[in-house]
C-alpha cells in the first residue's frame, strides 16, 4: 500500500448475536466481568448446546413480508445484519453511495428439508435391503427448487434487493477461511483503488438440525452438559458449540470516508491466510509463518481475539501458537469470542474482527470470557489487536486490526 489514503477502515458495523443487537449491546455485556457470559440452551438440541440467536424484529430491517418469506432464517439474519452495518456507516438511504458499494460475502449452503432428510436416514437403518427404496426415494423426493432457493450467493442478492447495495459482488465458500478471504479481497481491493466501499459480512444459523448432523458426522460438535469453555474441552471429547450471528462490516478507503466526514472504527493493516495438510504441528507453524508476516515489534503486550473453536487437534495447536508468541518476546492477551458467541463457521473470523474495532474504538480491551489458561487478566489499551482462526479441518488465518490513523 503505497498511499495512506488507500487504507482500508472499518467505518460500520452490523452484529447481532446470542448476546443481542448492535455495537453498544455487544460491548456492555463483553467488557463487565459481570455479564461477559454466554447465552447458552443446552435442551432443545440435546445432547447439542447452541448459542440461539437473541430475539430479532426482522422487519426493521427487512420491511417487506414477502421479502422475508423468501428468505430461509440464515439469509434473514444476514440481510439484517448487513442493514445495520450500512445504517451505520451512514449510508443507508444514500443510492449514490449505495450505487457504489461492492459485496464480498461469506457463505455457506443452505438449510436442508430436514423431513426428507430424516426418512433417508431411517430407511439406510435397514442397510443392503434398502438400496432400491433410497435410490426412488432420492429420485422422487429430492426438490431442485429448494436448492436452487439456498444458493449461497442468494445472501449477496438478497441484500442488493432489501437495502439497494448494486456495486460488484462476489461470494466466498469454505467454513472458517470463507471469512478471511471475503475480508482479505475486500481489503486488497481498496488498497488497490479498485474499490471505495466493499460491504463485508456473514452469517450463520447454528439453530439447525441438519447443520449439528453434519457436524456430528465430522466429530467437530461438542456433546453434553455443562457449557465448557474452548480450552477446556480436549478431555471431554472436544468440539465446537456452535453459535447463530450475522456480522457486516464496511469497509471503506481512508479518503472516501474522510470525503464524507465518517470517521473510522479502526483500519485493517493485515489479512493473512494460509492452508496446511495438518500433519501435527503443521497448523501452529502456518500460524507462526502468518504472524511473522505481520513484523510487529516484539516485547510487546499483544491483545489476541483467538477464533479457537474446541475442536481438536486444531485448538491444542492455537494454545501452541500462543506458547510460540511468548518465545518470540510477545506478550500475548488472549480472548476467545467463541466462549461467548459460540464457533459461527463462515462469519467466525469477521466477528472477530468486529469485537476487536470496536474494542479498538474504545480505547480498552475486554475482560477474560472464561476462567481457564490461557485467558488471564491484564488491563491493556489497544492499539494492534490479532484476530486468528483455524478451520475446523483445514485452514489457517489472522488479521491485525489497528488503531486508525
Amino acid at each position: 500500500m503505497s498511499d495512506g489514503s488507500r487504507r482500508a477502515c472499518i467505518t460500520g458495523i452490523g452484529l447481532v448475536s446470542s448476546l443481542g443487537e448492535g455495537i453498544e449491546t455487544h460491548w456492555e455485556r463483553l467488557s463487565n466481568p459481570l455479564t461477559a457470559s454466554p447465552e447458552i440452551d443446552e435442551r432443545r438440541f440435546s445432547p447439542y448446546p447452541v448459542h440461539p440467536l437473541a430475539a430479532v424484529a426482522f422487519a426493521q430491517q427487512i420491511p417487506r413480508t414477502t421479502d422475508q418469506r423468501q428468505m430461509e432464517r440464515w439469509q434473514r439474519i444476514g440481510t439484517y445484519a448487513a442493514g445495520l452495518a450500512l445504517a451505520d456507516a451512514g449510508i443507508a438511504g444514500d443510492q449514490e453511495l449505495l450505487d457504489r458499494t461492492d459485496l464480498s460475502i461469506a457463505a455457506g449452503n443452505g438449510e436442508r428439508d430436514i423431513a426428507f432428510d430424516q426418512q433417508v436416514l431411517a430407511k439406510s437403518d435397514r442397510g443392503a435391503e434398502a438400496e432400491g427404496d433410497l435410490n426412488q426415494q432420492l429420485m422422487t423426493g429430492l426438490r431442485p427448487t429448494l436448492y436452487l432457493g439456498q444458493l449461497s450467493n442468494l445472501l449477496a442478492a438478497n441484500i442488493s434487493i432489501v437495502h439497494g447495495a448494486t456495486g460488484a459482488s462476489r461470494t466466498f465458500k469454505g467454513e472458517e477461511m470463507a471469512g478471511v478471504s471475503a475480508l482479505e479481497n475486500a481489503t486488497a481491493r481498496i488498497e488497490s483503488g479498485e474499490s471505495d466501499l466493499v460491504l463485508v459480512g456473514g452469517a450463520f444459523n447454528a439453530e439447525r438440525e441438519d447443520i449439528l448432523l453434519a457436524c456430528e458426522l465430522e466429530a467437530s460438535v461438542y456433546r453434553g452438559a455443562p457449557f465448557r469453555s474452548v480450552w477446556e474441552r480436549r478431555e471431554h471429547g472436544g468440539g465446537a458449540v456452535l453459535g447463530s450471528i450475522g456480522v457486516f462490516l464496511v469497509v471503506e478507503s481512508a479518503c472516501n470516508a474522510r470525503s464524507r466526514g465518517h470517521d473510522a472504527y479502526a483500519q485493517i493493516e493485515a489479512v493473512r491466510s494460509d492452508r496446511r495438510r495438518r500433519r501435527p504441528g503443521e497448523a501452529a507453524a502456518a500460524m507462526a509463518h502468518i504472524f511473522k508476516a505481520f513484523a510487529l515489534q516484539p516485547d510487546i503486550a499483544l491483545p489476541i481475539l483467538s477464533g479457537a473453536s474446541g475442536i481438536e487437534p486444531g485448538t491444542s495447536e492455537e494454545r501452541d501458537f500462543i506458547a510460540h508468541l511468548r518465545t518470540a518476546g510477545i506478550r500475548p492477551v488472549v480472548r476467545a469470542f467463541g466462549n461467548v458467541l459460540g464457533h459461527t463457521r463462515e462469519a467466525h473470523f469477521l466477528a472477530g474482527v468486529a469485537l476487536a474495532a470496536i474494542a479498538i474504538s474504545k480505547g480498552t480491551f475486554y475482560p477474560p470470557f472464561c476462567g481457564a489458561s490461557p485467558e488471564d487478566r491484564a488491563d491493556v489499551e489497544p492499539d494492534h489487536i490479532l484476530v486468528t482462526t483455524l478451520g475446523s479441518w483445514r485452514g489457517e488465518g489472522a488479521g491485525i486490526i489497528a488503531r486508525a490513523e
